[in-house]
């Protein structure tokens, strides 16, 4: 069940990143890595920050424990402290929570503006466009953190693949944005930002239809502050803090990249944007799929259960992201030059770029691990220990960060979010380990050793095929899009083929692996 779970949600996910690359190939096309794009990645990140928080971290997290415990002992839904009421009573409190919090942000605008991308107060044609622009994107708050809670419903239920879909929708919306609203508006930057709130309103319309389908719609209730209410607010704030320290990081490095020069935060996000194609596909993946699972598991007593589930969402985890991290480390330049360098992304960018993707692959395995032993306390509706971790990891983040920032600049940055995330990931094993909640088995012990062997095969054979496409027959392979999009396909597909015979010789993954998997599908 815990592996369908993963490959339905992970499936989903790996459409909507592919669609995200479309999307950002059209966004560096339009706006490149100036000042523009700058202005806009900090009005997209703001939302966007809720958006992996809400819709992949806080409410999720919060919320899933709650309702899948209901389901497990309750007999009626509809019962006083049934699960419907739960679902209803918290999507009316979270929509009252949002409508008034979403208000007091557009009028507070230029103040959160200026704390969150402070070196454009000097620059007002920088601060006055971000402050228009954010407060067109902001609203998308409350329809995705709507969407995260009809999407824990339908997870719990078992059902993954519509809410997984949701972000196919978003990234549709935005390509559309691109090239239908840019000539209606002052700017791409403005034609974009009016696509993140009309994908936001199209996700939930399309999360409703599904959640009423399935018969599971929560029906709109007066707010009324319950038992079960109350224990689902007080844990939103810490999970946040929790689950979603890589998002924090992030937003802290966007603060301190404003100070530095035009351009550093388009670098970082489009090397994080090449990041969150294995992080979305298996980290969140595993993460959704996990924290209902063990819920049922822990509330119904079957802790052996429990053990196994996240030593092999752990094991499945590294399987796929360590040689996700390894070519992305190897051959970061060849990958940021084919997806991006094109219209307004110069040599310059994709050099830039490629730095720091070379630093956030080497954080791959931390944030994905993150996502797969943070349920691990969510599911046992322990709150407090993630965000003290998470606390400890952000003022980290920050002291290194502010200490790179002058010789390594946006590197520096992202050398920051790295280490921070490994602190994270080994504290929150560590502690879990302790409290005897968790170990790794023999299984995951052998085969880690055997992934990191295999991996090596694979970056090796990367290179040399990179080395032979891109350098020794450059002229043969052609300069157009096209010719160099083929030898970076070429190139994804070699390592794949390399990764799989290695992982198989070495046994670290098998054949029969793959069909018992499936069988349990």
């Amino acid at each position: 069940m815990l592996l369908r779970a993963i490959a339905t949600v992970g499936s989903m996910t790996l459409i909507s990143r592919l669609l995200g690359f479309v999307r950002d190939v059209a966004v560096a096309w339009a706006l490149g890595a100036g000042w523009m794009a700058d202005v806009f990645f900090v009005a997209f990140k703001l939302p966007n920050l809720f958006r992996r928080l809400f819709a992949e971290g806080a409410f999720n997290l919060a919320f899933v424990p709650i309702f899948a415990g209901k389901l497990e002992t309750e007999k009626d839904r509809d019962a006083e402290h049934g699960a419907a009421t739960f679902a209803a009573q918290a999507q009316s409190g979270l929509l009252a929570v949002l409508l008034l919090f979403t208000l007091v942000v557009e009028l507070a605008m230029p103040w959160v503006v200026a704390a969150i991308a402070p070196g454009f107060v000097d620059e007002p044609e920088k601060y006055d466009l971000a402050v228009d622009l954010m407060r067109i994107t902001f609203p998308y708050l409350i329809f995705i953190s709507l969407v995260s809670l009809l999407g824990g419903v339908m997870n719990s239920l078992h059902k993954f693949w519509q809410a997984a879909a949701t972000p196919i929708l978003l990234n549709i919306t935005l390509i559309t944005a691109v090239f239908a609203l840019t000539p209606l508006m002052p700017s791409p930057a403005h034609a974009l930002s009016w696509g993140v709130a009309i994908g936001g309103a199209v996700q939930l319309a399309w999360m409703v239809w599904h959640t009423a389908r399935a018969g599971w719609m929560p029906k709109l209730v007066w707010p009324k502050l319950t038992d079960d209410v109350k224990r689902l607010l007080k844990r939103i704030g810490p999970v946040a803090v929790g689950a979603g320290i890589y998002q924090i990081s992030l937003l802290i490095d966007i603060i301190i990249a404003s100070f530095l020069v035009a351009g550093s935060i388009s670098y970082l996000f489009y090397a994080d944007r090449l990041v969150q194609l294995p992080l979305g596909v298996v980290g969140v993946a595993v993460g959704t799929a996990l924290l209902p699972l063990l819920s049922r598991q822990i509330k119904a007593g079957r802790d052996e259960e429990a053990l196994d589930s996240q030593n092999r969402a752990v094991e499945f985890a590294l399987l796929l992201t360590l040689p996700a991290g390894a070519a992305l480390f190897v051959v970061p330049d060849t990958i940021v030059s084919v997806l991006f360098e094109r219209g307004e992304f110069s040599t310059e960018a994709t050099h830039k770029t490629a730095l720091a993707l070379m630093v956030f692959a080497l954080g791959l395995p931390a944030f994905v691990l993150v996502k797969a032993l943070a349920p691990g306390y969510f599911a046992r509706e322990d709150m407090s220990t993630p965000i003290k971790i998470g606390a400890l990891a952000v003022a980290v983040n920050v002291i290194v960060a502010l200490s790179l920032m002058g010789p390594l600049q946006h590197v520096g940055l992202a050398a920051a979010t790295v280490i921070s995330q490994w602190l994270n990931a080994g504290l929150l094993a560590y502690i879990l380990i302790r409290r005897g909640h968790f170990h790794l088995d023999g299984r995951i012990k052998r085969r880690m050793l055997r992934t990191m062997a295999a991996t090596g095969v694979m970056a090796g054979v990367v290179l040399g095929v990179d080395h032979l496409l891109f350098d020794q027959f450059a002229g043969w392979l052609g300069a157009g899009t096209a010719e160099k999009v083929t030898g970076l396909v070429a190139l994804v597909l070699g390592g794949m083929a390399s990764f799989a015979l290695s992982a198989h010789v070495f046994g670290a993954a098998s054949l029969s692996d793959v069909k018992g998997w499936m069988r349990k599908a």
